[in-house]
């Protein structure tokens, strides 16, 4: 692992606390919560799929 890579996973942590913190902001409950997040995650992992079924 060299220097990038670190600042890569920093950066990317970082990432996830803001996304984490605007979630965390509409005070949804635990269900609904996790149905977005399962939603979200469909969606980037079909887009994915999609993408590397075309090239």
């Amino acid at each position: 692992m060299n220097q990038f890579d670190t600042v890569q996973i920093i950066a990317l942590l970082g990432w996830l606390v803001l996304a984490g913190g605007a979630l965390a902001s509409y005070r949804l409950s635990w269900k609904s919560g996790l149905r977005l997040a399962l939603i979200w995650a469909t969606i980037f992992l079909s887009v994915y799929l999609f993408i590397s079924l075309v090239t």
